[in-house]
This record gives C-alpha cells, structure tokens and sequence, in this order.
C-alpha cells in the first residue's frame, strides 16, 4: 500500500522536473499557435493591399500557419526529451513522395501564384500565352481559361504560360496596324502613296499621334510592296484592319493602279507540225 508512494517520494524531483518541461512545452505549442494566428493575420492584412488574388493569400496564410505550428509542436517534444530527429525524417520523406508525385500540379501552382503576383494579364485582356490565343476569362491556382476569337473555352496549365513567351494585346492603349500591300512596277509611287494615305487618313478611327506612315518596304519579283502603318486603339484594332483591306482595294481599283499576282507562261512547241506530239519546253513564272 506504501509502495506508490514510496515511488512518488522517491521521484519526487524527477517528477517535477518532468512536469516543469510539460509545462514549458505547453507553453510553446500555445505560443506557438498565437505566433502562427498572428503572423498569418499580418500576412493576410499586408497583401491584401496589393493586387494578389485573395485565393492565394488564404493559401499563403495557411501554409505560413501550419510551419510556425508543426515548428512548436516538433520543438515542444524536443523539450520534454522526445528525440524528433525520426519524426523530422519521416516528414521529410513523406514530403519528397508526395512532391515527386504531385510536382506537375505544384509547378502549375507555383506558375499560378507568380501569374497573380506579377500580374502579366488579368482577366479580360486579349494574350498569346502558352501558345494560345484568347481573351483571359479567369485566372486560377493551376490553370488559366482563354476564350479564343471562334468562341472556345481552352483551359492552359498555368506552367506551360510561365514557361513561354506572353504577349499581352491588351496592355497598351494603341496599337500599331501593319499592312502589306503590292503593286504593280507600272504603278506611279507617288500616286500609290497618296492614295493608300488618303485612305487611312480618311477613317476617324486612326489616330493622328503617332502619325501614320506609307512607305516602299521591298522590290520582289513581280510587285512593290508598300507598309501600311496606322495606329489605333486596342480595341479597333481588328475592326480597322479588315476595313482597312477592303477600303484599299477598292480606292487602288477607283485609281488604276494594279495589285500584281503570280503569273505562268508555258512555251508549247510541236515538232512534227501542228499535227504532231505537243511538248513543254519552258515554264515562265512571272
């Protein structure tokens, strides 16, 4: 009956040095949680400012929260002696596996927090990302949907966007139209010139800064190609292009100025006379 607490007597300094540690130990894993809410809270507070999408910032905060936790926890134990070099290592295992496993959707993860971070495009923006043309309808934590000028939903993998070249259409309040046009050598330049200026001139969608240039861009084979370069709004730069085009082509038609295009003469020859066998001997292309 005396046995117990003949023990407890016995240990009686071991016993509050232990709870002493569990007490101390509990002490960090509760300080642990107050660090974790409030750092997590401040982190939540300080980005909320900025233009990262609120997805992200929960996310961030709570992973920041569950390190500061696990941090408490592993050191609580170490204080009331438990070795955590095996827990550490377990830990560390366990997440190369799931890494390794997972490491395609943790890079479209990564790529989709630096796309909400450094903003390349936002939604409504018209891009060329990962190859794909499209207006952004929604950025994501591991994908980005485009819808393409036929009306398609095409869901990139935020990866394959980081990992290539983006253009943004859309940045930019103008744009520049690029138009190449041929005519003929017969053409009187000048006149071609003050045609196709007076074309785009003429159209209340172009803009008169920067000022729009015509200009003899190459001597090819059977034309001389001209630039057409106006410049425009973003959003009439479709609209303006395919106007454009036509407008061109009716006031080069209007002016008698002719738009070559490829030509072939083929050379016959008969050499047993009209009634004999017929053969190419030489094909001109012009």
């Amino acid at each position: 009956m005396n046995e117990p607490l003949d023990w407890v007597a016995e240990n009686q300094e071991t016993m509050l040095l232990f709870g002493g540690k569990v007490i101390v130990a509990l002490i960090i894993i509760i300080g642990g949680f107050m660090i974790a809410r409030a750092l997590s809270n401040f982190m939540v507070k300080r980005l909320e400012t900025s233009k990262i999408d609120n997805a992200v910032v929960s996310f961030l905060a709570s992973i920041l929260r569950a390190i500061i936790i696990v941090a408490a926890i592993l050191m609580s134990l170490s204080h009331v002696g438990i070795q955590t070099t095996s827990f550490v290592a377990i830990l560390g295992a366990a997440g190369l596996a799931i890494g390794l496993s997972l490491q395609g959707s943790l890079a479209n993860f990564a790529s989709g927090v630096l796309i909400m971070i450094y903003h390349p495009f936002k939604s409504g923006d018209y891009v060329d990302a990962g190859g794909i043309q499209g207006t952004v309808q929604r950025i994501e934590l591991f994908t980005t949907i485009l819808k393409t000028p036929d009306n398609k939903l095409v869901i990139v993998p935020n990866s394959r966007i980081t990992g290539s070249e983006i253009t943004n259409f859309s940045e930019e309040a103008t744009r520049r139209v690029d138009m190449l046009i041929g005519v003929s050598y017969k053409a009187d330049l000048k006149k071609t010139k003050e045609v196709l200026m007076n074309v785009i001139t003429n159209d209340e969608r172009v803009l008169k800064e920067p000022a729009p240039r015509v200009a003899v861009t190459a001597l090819n084979d059977s034309s001389v190609d001209l630039i057409v370069r106006p410049w425009v709004k973003s959003e009439d730069y479709w609209p303006v292009y395919w106007d454009m085009m036509e407008r061109i082509k009716n006031a080069l038609d209007e002016n008698g100025i002719g738009i070559p295009y490829p030509q072939m003469d083929v050379h016959l020859h008969h050499p047993e006379g009209e009634a004999g066998e017929m053969r190419v001997l030489k094909v001109d292309k012009t």
